[in-house]
C-alpha cells in the first residue's frame, strides 16, 4: 500500500500562510507525482484518516484534495476499496484521440445488494408490476404491426404515443391546437435539445435552482452556458431571490422543478408558480418545467403545472421512468409547435429516434389502464414510506437537525447541526451499509457541507427506519470532530 513506507524523498512542502488553500497545495504535489511517474496508474492512495494523521492536515483537507484530483480524472474513488491512480495530466497524454480525451472522474461503485441505499431516486424493482408489463409486451409483439414497431421510426417519436401524450396533455389544461410533443430517450436528453438550441447563438445565462439534481446542472451548465443559481426553501424556488435574478441578470432560460424538487423534496404554491410565470414573461426569461414527479402526490392537493400560466413560455418536460420503468428510457417535451420542431431537428443530428418497442409497450400499458392502477398501488406505497422516513428522521437524527417534509415525490433534504461534513460522514457510513448523497453533490454556487439528500421511494419503512437509525449513530459520531476554520472554507470550495 502507498505510503505504508516513509514518505517519498521530497514531501509536500505545503505553507499554512499561504493564499493558495492547502488542499490545492497537495493536490497540486500529487498531481505533479503522477506526472513524473511516481505514483503509478493503479496505485492506491492513503485513506483520508491516514494521510491527514501522517502529514499533520485536517482530514477535510486530504478529501478536498482527492476530490480535486478526481475531478481532473486523475483518482478514482471505489467505495470500500480507496482512491487510485486512474490517469496522467493532460500535458502527459498519449498523441491521438489521448490528446483531446479527458478521463471524467469515475463514480463510485454500487453498494451490495444487503445495503441500504438512499442514494438513487428511482422507485423500487419490488413493485414493478412485472406481469402486466410482459401482457403488455406480448400484446404488441401479437399485433399485426409489429413488424413496423422494429423498423425505423420518426424522430418526433411513435405518431400514437404522441397522440396520447398530448390529449392527456389537452385534459389537463395546459396543451392547445399550437402544441406538439417530442418523445425523448427519457428527461435528460430532453434537457440536452434544449440546452443546445438555447446556446446555438452563443452565450447564455442560466437560472436553476439550488440546490439542484446534478443532471441538470451538469448538461445546462456545460459549453457555453453560465448557471445562476437560485436558493430553493421548503416551498420550492424563492421567489424574491428569483425576481432579483431576473432583474439582475437577465437569463434566457429558467429550469425548475415546481412539484417534489430533486433533492428538497419541495413543492411551489399554485400562486407562486403564476408569479413565477409572470416574472419570467417580464424580463424575457424562457421557462423549463421538469414535471418528472408531479404524479406521485401522496397527500395534498394536486396543483396546475406551471405551463397552465404561459403555454407560449414554458415547456414541459415529462417521463416514464418515476412512475413506472426507468430503463425504458422514454421522456417527452411539450410546446408550441415551432419550437418542437426545431428540437426535433437537433435530435436527429445525434439520434434518429427514441426505441420504438420501448415506446409502443409504455403506450399499451397506459391505454389498458395498467398504469393507472400501478400509479394507485404507487402512491400508497409512496405514502408509507414517505411517512416512515420522517417518523425515523425524528427518532435517530441528532438533536437540532431539520428536514423538509414533502408530499410526494422521492427524495427529501437534511440538514445536520453542529459541524458534520456529510461528504466525510459517507464513508463511515458506507461502512456500516447505508448511502446517501452529501449535499454538496447538488451545490450550484451555495455548498451545503453539513446537508444531504435522502431518497426514500427504494426501500421499504422497515429498512428505512434502520438505515435513519445506522445514520443518526454515524453523524453523532461526525459532531464532535469540528474542522478547522481554515478546513472548513476549503472544504466549501470543493
Amino acid at each position: 500500500m502507498l505510503w505504508l513506507m516513509p514518505l517519498p524523498d521530497s514531501p509536500p512542502r505545503l505553507d499554512a500562510h499561504s493564499t493558495e488553500p492547502l488542499y490545492r497545495q497537495l493536490g497540486l504535489w500529487l498531481r505533479d507525482q503522477i506526472s513524473a511517474g511516481r505514483l503509478r496508474h493503479g496505485e492506491r492512495l492513503p485513506a483520508t484518516r491516514d494521510l491527514a494523521e501522517r502529514l499533520n492536515l485536517n482530514r477535510a483537507t486530504i478529501a478536498s484534495a482527492y476530490a480535486l484530483l478526481e475531478a481532473e480524472g486523475l483518482l478514482a474513488g471505489h467505495v470500500g476499496k480507496g482512491s487510485f491512480v486512474a490517469g496522467q495530466p493532460e500535458e502527459r497524454r498519449a498523441s491521438g484521440w489521448g490528446t483531446i480525451a479527458v478521463s471524467p472522474a469515475t463514480s463510485a461503485s454500487p453498494l451490495s445488494g444487503a445495503a441500504i441505499r438512499f442514494d438513487s431516486s428511482r422507485p423500487s424493482e419490488d413493485l414493478f408490476p412485472l406481469d402486466e408489463f410482459r401482457a403488455s409486451c406480448q400484446e404488441v409483439l401479437a399485433d399485426a404491426g409489429a413488424a413496423h414497431v422494429l423498423q425505423l421510426g420518426s424522430p418526433q417519436g411513435m405518431p400514437a404515443l404522441r397522440e396520447y401524450l398530448l390529449a392527456e396533455a389537452m385534459k389537463e389544461g395546459v396543451a392547445g391546437p399550437h402544441d406538439d410533443v417530442l418523445v425523448t430517450s427519457g428527461c435528460q436528453q430532453a434537457m440536452d435539445l434544449i440546452e443546445r438550441l438555447i446556446t446555438a447563438e452563443g452565450d447564455a445565462r442560466i437560472a436553476v435552482e439550488d440546490p439542484v439534481y446534478p443532471g441538470v446542472r451538469n448538461v445546462f451548465g456545460k459549453g457555453r452556458a453560465r448557471l445562476l443559481g437560485v436558493p430553493v426553501a421548503d416551498e420550492g424556488m424563492d421567489l424574491d431571490a428569483l425576481e432579483s435574478t431576473l432583474e439582475r441578470q437577465r437569463p434566457k432560460l429558467l429550469v425548475v422543478t415546481p412539484s417534489f424538487q430533486n433533492p428538497t423534496g419541495g413543492t411551489l404554491p399554485e400562486a407562486a408558480r403564476r408569479a413565477m410565470v409572470a416574472m419570467a414573461q417580464r424580463s424575457g426569461t424562457l421557462i423549463v418545467e421538469n414535471g418528472i414527479y408531479a404524479d406521485l402526490r401522496y397527500s395534498g392537493t394536486p396543483l396546475k403545472p406551471v405551463r397552465a400560466f404561459g403555454r407560449e413560455s414554458v415547456l414541459q418536460l415529462g417521463s416514464f421512468s418515476k412512475l413506472a420503468f426507468p430503463g425504458l428510457r422514454v421522456g417527452w417535451v411539450l410546446g408550441p409547435k415551432p419550437v418542437i420542431a426545431r428540437l426535433t431537428q437537433i435530435r436527429h443530428w445525434c439520434d434518429l429516434h427514441s426505441d420504438q418497442l420501448s415506446q409502443s409497450v409504455l403506450l399499451r400499458f397506459a391505454q389498458s389502464g395498467r398504469l393507472e392502477r400501478h400509479r394507485k398501488k404507487m402512491l400508497q406505497h409512496g405514502a408509507r414510506r414517505l411517512r416512515a422516513v420522517l417518523d425515523a428522521c425524528a427518532e435517530h437524527l441528532p438533536r437540532g437537525s431539520r428536514w423538509t417534509r414533502p408530499e410526494g415525490g422521492m427524495s427529501m433534504w437534511v440538514e445536520l447541526t453542529g459541524a458534520v461534513d456529510t461528504a466525510l460522514a459517507l464513508e463511515d457510513a458506507q461502512r456500516a451499509g447505508v448511502s446517501y448523497l452529501p449535499g454538496r453533490a447538488f451545490a450550484v454556487d451555495r455548498p451545503a457541507v453539513n446537508a444531504l439528500r435522502l431518497s426514500f421511494a427504494g426501500e421499504p419503512p422497515a429498512r428505512i427506519e434502520e438505515g435513519l437509525r445506522i445514520l443518526g449513530r454515524v453523524f453523532r459520531e461526525h459532531a464532535g470532530r469540528r474542522l478547522s476554520p481554515v478546513a472548513e472554507v476549503e472544504t466549501a470550495v470543493v
